[in-house]
């Protein structure tokens, strides 16, 4: 796909991705792909009961999206432990603290095996995983048992192991959440955390496990909603042209996928507004923009995009960057909106998985 095939609109739909509300297709949805040629939907359980009923819904994704010039994204954030979007037939594996702590590198490489495989016959072809934070406080933190472990070397080994078992099972794995959610004790569902550490603890400690995932081959990297306090000014790192670009794309000289936190949180909705915040979010050179709003907002919010290209206040070869970066990665991975006839052997992935929980002492 050549990006002179693209209208402005389309490229603006493909830097989205957006969730859904219910467990059917609505008329918002349906909209989302066929008018404003979205790049991708973000599935979580609440969207399906059953196995059967989530590759339906995949399945019925793909379809409407067929005659649309450029794949959709499947996207899902599947960690295992208390982060599991799976349907109940599925058994859950542990947390990635639980599975480092019993097998460490060994037991990480099986457990995402299985994860990549899971997903990948499911029809999913990106996963918001693995965490590289760094495990500060209890388990049920933000982050917490999410993490790998305390030690930036097991995180970083653990982390890159996660992240190419997936991507060999043709799952686009990204990792988060950039720079460290694990330097604060808030939680950026609820609140804007406000890291006070200096740049050269961060860089040293919370970003160490990411730089080496980029030097090991990583596609995409999800930016936290991190304020740093004398670096960020009054905007978060997801929000944070300065941030993005001078550690992302110059220090570490990535040039993968570069992905906003969901901007429906309440600590970036509260603050600065749905408008607001995807407009910064445009501007601050992420690839793809990640929110669910209600359509009225959703549409509202793209439209004002739109025009702001056409009328030049965002620049037309920023947002080409992008999409060339976005169709890169989806041709590299073979996306396309045909699903996996039949999906996985459930007994056999559950007997799997019951492997690694024994492993772990579950």
């Amino acid at each position: 796909m050549e990006i002179k095939e693209l209208s402005i609109e389309e490229k603006i739909g493909q830097m989205v991705i957006i969730g859904m509300d219910s467990n059917y297709i609505t008329e918002r949805i349906e909209t989302m792909i066929k008018k404003y040629k979205i790049g991708g939907i973000i599935l979580y359980r609440k969207n399906f009961s059953t196995y059967e009923e989530m590759l339906k819904l995949i399945k019925n994704l793909k379809e409407l999206n067929r005659e649309n010039k450029i794949p959709l994204f499947i996207a899902i954030d599947q960690e295992g432990g208390r982060v599991n979007r799976m349907p109940k037939e599925i058994k859950n594996l542990p947390s990635a603290n639980q599975i480092a702590t019993a097998g460490g590198k060994e037991l990480i490489q099986k457990a995402y095996q299985i994860t990549g495989e899971l997903l990948k016959k499911s029809g999913y072809n990106l996963n918001f995983a693995p965490v590289l934070d760094i495990k500060r406080f209890e388990n049920q933190h933000g982050i917490g048992d999410r993490s790998f472990g305390k030690e930036v070397n097991v995180i970083s080994e653990c982390g890159i192991s996660a992240m190419q078992e997936m991507q060999k099972q043709g799952i686009i794995s990204v990792i988060k959440h950039f720079p460290g959610h694990g330097a604060t004790q808030k939680d950026s569902h609820y609140m804007l955390p406000i890291i006070n550490k200096k740049m050269e603890q961060l860089e040293k400690e919370d970003m160490y496990p990411f730089e080496q995932a980029i030097k090991n081959g990583a596609d995409a990297i999800l930016v936290g909603h991190l304020l740093i306090k004398n670096v960020t000014g009054i905007y978060p790192a997801s929000l944070s042209r300065k941030f993005i670009a001078r550690y992302l794309r110059k220090k570490y000289r990535y040039n993968g996928l570069i992905i906003t936190d969901d901007l429906k949180m309440r600590a970036i909705k509260f603050i600065y507004g749905a408008d607001l915040a995807v407009k910064k979010a445009f501007e601050a050179g992420n690839d793809i923009i990640v929110f669910r709003f209600n359509k009225n907002e959703e549409v509202r919010v793209i439209e004002k995009i739109i025009k702001l290209v056409k009328t030049k206040k965002i620049k037309e070869s920023r947002i080409n960057k992008s999409v060339k970066r976005i169709i890169k990665i989806k041709e590299k991975y073979n996306v396309f909106d045909v699903i996996e006839k039949n999906g996985v052997d459930i007994t056999l992935i559950n007997e799997k998985i019951e492997d690694i929980r024994k492993k772990c002492n579950l």
